[in-house]
């Protein structure tokens, strides 16, 4: 195109700087070596099995490769699509849409501080800038000893109990600057504290091979499903006899 006086404008066009727009980071992995590959293709074989139709395991299949690699390198992507017989370009369309597979290393733990709208409100800005002064890097960062990685995260559907951190998935509630300090501290030192929900905590790794689909070992000590912060309108409901309206389906269906 050209500008008003007729000199040439030129446009660029893709993704802001900010924003990665592929899978390739510097010494990413290619390809997997032979007894990689063999010892993943196992693995796929038994995710594959779970399905109808093949490609619908893609979503787990990426986790896989992300606990191989602790991201999506192009080995993953083409270890994918190898598999059920997708183009690279249909495996990285799925795979680039969900934030939850990284692209680039990520250290063994992922500290994800939510900073949507009620989160923020609450003092999710003011933690994601503590956890940026104790650690010395910025969003989407790892330290330098691998040990944690950190990261704006959306909304987690945990708003009732603002603002919300999450460690490799996994919940811990009502945070402050000083607590979240607290809990990177007991990460660093190699004490991971006990979430406020959910299992004790695992290294991303391991986090990315359960959710890919297979057995969680960890024990179930009853810290999970909903808390007291969720339940509590059904418990005002309970306490003042509250019922629903007897439903009126008369006309319905005729």
């Amino acid at each position: 195109m050209t500008g008003p006086q007729g000199e040439p404008v030129f446009l660029h066009l893709g993704p802001p700087p900010d924003e990665p727009g592929q899978f390739v980071v510097e010494d990413a992995p290619e390809s997997y070596p032979p007894d990689v590959k063999a010892r993943l293709e196992v693995d796929a074989k038994e995710i594959i099995g779970r399905y109808p139709n093949g490609r619908s395991a893609l979503l787990p299949l990426l986790h896989l490769v992300q606990s191989e690699d602790s991201y999506l390198t192009p080995a993953g992507l083409e270890f994918c699509g190898e598999q059920l017989g997708l183009t690279g370009a249909e495996v990285a369309a799925v795979a680039s849409f969900y934030t939850m597979y990284r692209r680039g290393p990520t250290g063994e733990y992922l500290v994800g501080v939510c900073t949507n709208t009620l989160c923020a409100v609450m003092g999710g800005d003011a933690i994601f800038e503590a956890l940026v002064n104790q650690l010395g890097i910025r969003n989407d960062q790892t330290t330098t000893d691998g040990k944690i990685t950190l990261q704006h995260v959306e909304c987690n559907a945990a708003c009732d109990y603002a603002p919300v951190v999450m460690v490799n998935w996994e919940f811990f509630d009502n945070q402050t600057p000083e607590s979240a300090r607290e809990l990177v501290d007991g990460l660093i030192s190699g004490k991971p504290p006990r979430p406020t929900r959910g299992a004790e905590l695992c290294p991303f790794r391991q986090t990315e091979r359960i959710l890919a689909g297979f057995p969680d070992q960890r024990p179930d000590d009853g810290q999970g499903g909903a808390g007291p912060a969720t339940l509590a309108g059904l418990r005002v409901a309970q306490e003042r006899d509250m019922q629903a309206p007897p439903s009126d389906n008369s006309g319905k269906d005729k």
